[in-house]
């Protein structure tokens, strides 16, 4: 037959019975030499990846044990509602909620024992206590407003109309800010000059809102998206400075967050409701972990509570649960106390 060139061959290669071509027994080796590096290096990789997320799990745990009371758990405080919302205390610690269908405000004493608040009212989405005493409150009918409420004497006064109102915080200046999720904004009340205007504007659904314990950063969660943007207060209740600052975790299956409600703590952590449970981050924004869900069920607005405002409590679909916290509550308005 005589001899094949080299080029129909391939380099080391061998002309088989068949007429096919194989590999010489030094072009083998240097290509198993090659697969098996290239496997190493895959398996290096993996290996690097999972103490990636071993590291972040236990920066997590070690973070989630700063705050979490070893051996408390979540406690059910009171159940039987509708769908409960809105979680605030005063600065006693009383903590308040609304059975948003039923039109309804309770509050659990820091005896634990609940009450009526207020019924026969607006329905009511979110509240929050201002450095003047009186229950501000966003409402979903018979009108969308933003209301406040004078205590004892409940007598309402509204501060906004023809608004879409979500969730709400007051500032120590008294500035009220709330959001707008349809409309993807936050809106600015300044009480005493009787005026509403646009604070921020291009949000994924904003939701809920919080404040920093100083009260000169401004938090917002988006619900369709996964980020919690902070923006800095200014003196004259305007916002600057917007930016991603945290971003939340989402369900596998869910792009969407579902971040809700959010509470802060005395050492400036955020705490946020979410479709996976209450993700924690520090000052800076950096994830602490996520708290998981008292039940399987919307937590959508949390808040703390009780003596001292050590316990944090949450509203979880027809439930309210609390559980004791090493770090207290922020009360923003300070010398209300």
């Amino acid at each position: 037959m005589g001899e094949f060139p080299e080029s129909r061959l391939g380099v080391g290669g061998r002309f088989s019975a068949r007429g096919k071509t194989s590999l010489s027994p030094l072009a083998f080796a240097a290509n198993t030499a090659r697969v098996k590096a290239r496997f190493v290096l895959a398996l290096a990789f993996l290996f690097a990846f999972a103490a990636l997320i071993r590291a972040r799990n236990l920066a997590d745990d070690e973070a989630l044990s700063k705050v979490l009371v070893e051996g408390e758990a979540w406690r059910e405080v009171a159940s039987g509602f509708t769908m409960t919302d809105g979680a605030c205390s005063d600065a006693a610690g009383n903590f308040y909620f609304a059975d948003l269908p039923k039109a309804v405000i309770h509050k659990i004493g820091v005896n634990g024992k609940l009450s009526t608040f207020m019924e026969n009212g607006p329905k009511v989405s979110g509240l929050k206590f201002g450095p003047d005493g009186r229950l501000y409150a966003c409402t979903q009918a018979p009108k969308k407003q933003v209301i406040a409420i004078a205590l004892p004497s409940k007598e309402i006064k509204v501060l906004a109309d023809n608004v879409q109102p979500n969730d709400l915080i007051v500032s120590p200046r008294g500035f009220v800010y709330f959001t707008e999720t349809g409309r993807g904004q936050v809106t600015a009340i300044d009480v005493k000059a009787a005026k509403v205007f646009t604070a921020a504007t291009n949000l994924n659904a904003p939701n809920g809102i919080a404040l920093s314990p100083d009260g000169g950063t401004l938090a917002v969660s988006e619900y369709k998206g996964s980020h919690v943007w902070t923006f800095r207060v200014k003196a004259n209740g305007t916002l600057d400075a917007g930016t991603r600052s945290m971003t939340l975790r989402t369900l596998t299956d869910r792009p969407e967050s579902a971040g809700d409600g959010m509470t802060v703590d005395a050492q400036g952590r955020w705490y946020v409701t979410s479709a996976i449970g209450i993700q924690m981050f520090d000052a800076t924004g950096h994830t602490d972990g996520v708290i998981p869900r008292p039940q399987n069920k919307g937590t959508v607005s949390c808040a703390f509570a009780g003596p001292k405002l050590e316990y944090l409590y949450v509203c979880s679909s027809d439930k309210i649960s609390r559980r004791k916290m090493q770090t207290p509550g922020a009360w923003l308005f300070s010398g209300a106390r």
